[in-house]
């Protein structure tokens, strides 16, 4: 969060920037020559769709939430992750670029997680806008923003998927400019997140059919977030009624938060929400990887009589990769019902 969302691909930066102490992954470092969003962006598609070299961090974020022939519910994560050593595009050895994917499923009892990793430059991982093409080594997102496939294998499981858009992009912040922080650090930030998706999971225990619907974010800047700010916790939520809400929180060293958040109406028409108004409250925290995580929250977003509680489907839905993190698929219920997916970072072992 994805952010985020913020979402978790700006934690990539930790491969390549040259400290981390300024802000969560070091992601409140300054731009450094790179560029930086500004306001009344103008998106530019297909062209959008690829990748920004002028920027320092981007990627390509999807989750799913889907459901077997029995009912049970699982979620899904395939994500493409951009970071830069400099402003530039370069071909061969000496590109800038490196490239980062995590692909995960996730059932009510289990939490699969693989990670690749590849230089930009040589043909081991990149991005096309036109036609749409996301790939690093054989995983491979590609199609358009209305109609795509997804693949992705690790050393335990695989999935093929196809999506389908029943829906608009949707721009989140203003227009697109997603702010992070009170002192202004911004993103260019939109989202696909009408999609609907069907395919085969291929587990331990065998094949499994699955449906559901899935959120594809997009997302690039090159100082997303403050040096004060420790991490977020960051909610994409599916109403049974069509709606949708994102939003996110982003925590202070002094224990505040920065929020944010977009309602979005069964038509993609969207109501953006500044700072203080999205309010995400932990409710039940368990014991994850060493440290301690909500898994049940309550969500309100008042100006549209939205308060929820998400519980997560499965409370050890851990990222276990180079940079750790929790995401995973949630129920929703209370005012509106429905399901979701909930990133959380910056979260330390005790």
């Amino acid at each position: 969060m994805s952010v985020n969302h913020l979402l978790l691909a700006m934690m990539l930066s930790l491969i390549t920037l040259p400290t981390y102490s300024q802000g969560f992954a070091g992601l409140g470092a300054d731009a450094d020559g790179f560029a930086v969003p500004q306001p009344e962006p103008q998106f530019r598609f297909p062209k959008d769709h690829g990748p920004h070299p002028e920027y320092r961090i981007e990627w390509w974020y999807l989750t799913a939430n889907l459901t077997g022939p029995d009912g049970t519910p699982y979620g899904l994560q395939w994500t493409l992750f951009r970071s830069a050593l400099k402003p530039e595009e370069l071909p061969g050895w000496v590109s800038p670029q490196v490239w980062m994917g995590h692909a995960a499923v996730t059932t009510p009892d289990s939490h699969f997680v693989t990670e690749r990793l590849a230089r930009g430059g040589i043909g081991q991982a990149g991005v096309t806008a036109d036609p749409f093409e996301a790939w690093i080594d054989d995983w491979q997102m590609a199609g358009s923003f209305e109609d795509m496939t997804l693949t992705a294998s690790g050393p335990d499981f695989s999935y093929d998927m196809a999506l389908q858009a029943k829906g608009p992009l949707v721009f989140h912040g203003t227009d697109g400019f997603s702010v992070k922080s009170a002192e202004g650090q911004a993103s260019y930030y939109y989202s696909q997140p009408f999609f609907t998706i069907s395919g085969v999971l291929r587990l331990p225990s065998g094949d499994i059919d699955v449906t559901g619907t899935a959120w594809l974010d997009r997302e690039w800047s090159s100082q997303p977030l403050s040096d004060t700010q420790t991490g977020w916790d960051w909610f994409s939520l599916t109403f049974d009624d069509g709606a949708r809400m994102m939003g996110f929180q982003l925590r202070q060293t002094d224990d505040s938060v920065y929020t944010s958040a977009n309602w979005i109406e069964p038509d993609g028409t969207v109501t953006p929400f500044k700072d203080g108004v999205f309010t995400a409250t932990a409710m039940t925290q368990s014991t994850v990887a060493g440290r301690k995580l909500p898994t049940k929250w309550r969500v309100k977003l008042p100006d549209k009589d939205v308060d929820v509680t998400v519980t997560a489907l499965n409370s050890k839905a851990w990222m276990a990769t180079r940079i750790p993190y929790w995401e995973g698929p949630v129920r929703v219920e209370g005012s509106h019902t429905g399901r979701g997916y909930l990133e959380m970072t910056g979260y330390s072992a005790k």
